[in-house]
């Protein structure tokens, strides 16, 4: 007699980690989002005063990103509460 083969699933998750995953993802999402807009607003474009070369170039996009996710860590501007409502709605169907 042999044994059936059967499918591999993933360890079932907790409620808890499943909301504090599609929160982490919702904030990621709004960092995004903010990173672009900040971008597109000129921060981060090197001033001609200064002159900081490629240098300053290459590291405006980390400064950029870490300002947008400084700014979801202090409350964000709401975008992140809205995309979380809608994954969990989801998660929950």
């Amino acid at each position: 007699m042999t044994d059936p083969v059967l499918p591999i699933t993933p360890p079932p998750t907790s409620q808890t980690q499943t909301t504090s995953r599609l929160k982490e993802v919702a904030q990621d999402l709004e960092a995004s989002f903010l990173a672009e807009m900040l971008k597109h607003a000129g921060l981060g474009k090197p001033r001609e005063s200064f002159g900081g070369g490629a240098g300053e170039d290459q590291f405006a996009s980390l400064l950029i990103e870490t300002q947008a996710h400084a700014i979801v860590d202090a409350g964000g501007i709401g975008l992140a509460e809205s995309i979380f409502q809608s994954l969990k709605d989801k998660a929950d169907a």
